[in-house]
């Protein structure tokens, strides 16, 4: 009787809030984020979109490094370019762990001086990040604002049209000056200069998964140390990390690719982008070779 009388006396609350639960469901499956040009595209997003919505294939994985870096049409290896802008192993821990994308044949890793930095900021629209209680419109409410703002304006006028948002990835083509080149060095210097491997657990600890990931499922997992401007002395924290890293990945019997110091500062674009007119290719060429030569059989 009083649950009846508590639902009698609250019906219009509980079913404004069931009407709200209902409409963000709704929403959810909608997926606007992913399925509406009106909304921002994360890079994960972009990936798939460029590869007509399939979520299985070879894949080259890091961040913005290797957005920059491979190019995916003129590799003979034709690895899929899953370079996230702020993109981190914990990253690729949480894809392979929730399936989001069934990496097959072969996981190409490339780990840059930042990618395993486990406070470095990223993009909170991964879909990884959403928590499942977490109703969808307040997760991107942000971009439900800027979308919403866009179509007020537009219908005021009388139209219905708008604004597709950017679907492409952040290419670098060209070369920053000196100034800015160290003033970014500074910048990284003192966000990170200090760190140390304690700095980097959650990332080598999703290093470990991937490893183990990569055994139970039988996939050729290979690592490329992605290219740092030589130029600038590499931040205090990347010998260290490398020895633990590649202690891992030796123990591992994985093939490890060292590229970190190999180009000239004329094939950036700053410290840690090759530039696409000049260090891509290259890069593109090495690595190709790289693999091809990992596939063919040893003469005893």
């Amino acid at each position: 009787m009083k649950a009846a009388a508590f639902f009698k006396k609250n019906s219009f609350v509980l079913g404004l809030l069931l009407a709200l639960i209902i409409s963000d469901q709704l929403i959810a499956w909608w997926n606007p984020m992913v399925s509406s040009r009106r909304f921002y595209k994360n890079d994960f997003t972009k990936t798939l979109y460029h590869h007509n919505w399939s979520q299985s294939g070879p894949v080259f994985f890091g961040n913005s490094s290797v957005t920059g870096a491979y190019i995916e049409e003129k590799s003979t290896d034709r690895l899929v370019e899953m370079g996230l802008s702020y993109g981190k192993l914990t990253d690729l821990e949480q894809i392979l762990k929730r399936d989001l994308y069934q990496v097959k044949d072969e996981l190409v890793v490339g780990i840059d001086v930042h990618t395993m930095i486990d406070a470095l900021e990223t993009d909170p629209t991964y879909q990884w990040f959403k928590p499942w209680y977490q109703p969808y419109v307040y997760t991107y409410r942000d971009y439900f604002r800027d979308s919403g703002e866009e179509f007020v304006k537009n219908l005021a006028k009388g139209s219905l049209e708008y604004q597709p948002r950017w679907i492409d990835k952040e290419l670098y083509p060209g070369r920053q000056d000196n100034a800015y080149l160290q003033s970014k060095w500074d910048d990284y210097n003192k966000r990170f200069g200090a760190m140390t491997l304690k700095d980097f657990s959650a990332n080598l600890e999703a290093l470990g998964y991937i490893i183990r990931y990569a055994g139970e499922h039988q996939l050729p997992l290979r690592v490329v140390w992605m290219p740092y401007n030589k130029a600038y002395p590499d931040p205090p924290y990347v010998a260290p990390l490398k020895q633990e890293v590649n202690r891992q990945l030796q123990a591992a019997n994985v093939p490890v690719l060292d590229l970190m110091h190999t180009y000239d500062p004329q094939y950036f674009h700053d410290l840690v982008h090759l530039n696409r007119e000049d260090g891509a290719p290259v890069f593109t060429k090495e690595v190709d070779a790289w693999l091809n030569s990992l596939k063919k059989p040893s003469k005893s």
